[in-house]
């Protein structure tokens, strides 16, 4: 009688074991299935404020760029060579309301990226904590 007790039991635990086995596959699964409202709302969370910081992150980078490309076209505005680097343009080809007409355009629109840039950058260390 003893004996037929232990084989019970042996079967017993090695059919939790088969049991147990078949549950570990699905445990990932199962959890995902029975989160509650909280961790729903947690992994959502993160998932926006990741995707959010990415794009605040490139943003940033664009406006940078859009200052440095005005800042060259600035710049090269000052090169009066039309052809190459030896020949200059003659005044009367030269026409400044045109120049200054431009000049200002592109300086407005370097200063409105760079206020631009500052509120995105000081928006981003508030919402995410980093400094960029």
């Amino acid at each position: 009688m003893k004996n037929e007790n232990k084989e019970v039991k042996v079967k017993e635990v090695e059919s939790k074991e088969v049991e147990l086995v078949k549950n570990s596959n699905l445990s990932s699964f199962m959890d995902y299935l029975v989160r509650n409202n909280k961790q729903i709302r947690a992994d959502r969370a993160e998932v926006i404020a990741e995707d959010t910081e990415i794009i605040f992150k490139r943003t940033i980078e664009d406006i940078e760029l859009r200052i440095k490309k005005l800042s060259r076209e600035r710049e090269n505005m000052l090169d009066l060579s039309p052809d190459h680097a030896l020949s200059l343009k003659l005044a009367e080809d030269f026409n400044a309301n045109d120049f200054v007409t431009k000049d200002l355009k592109i300086g407005v629109e370097i200063r409105n990226e760079e206020i631009r840039l500052e509120i995105a950058k000081k928006r981003y260390n508030y919402l995410f904590g980093g400094l960029i």
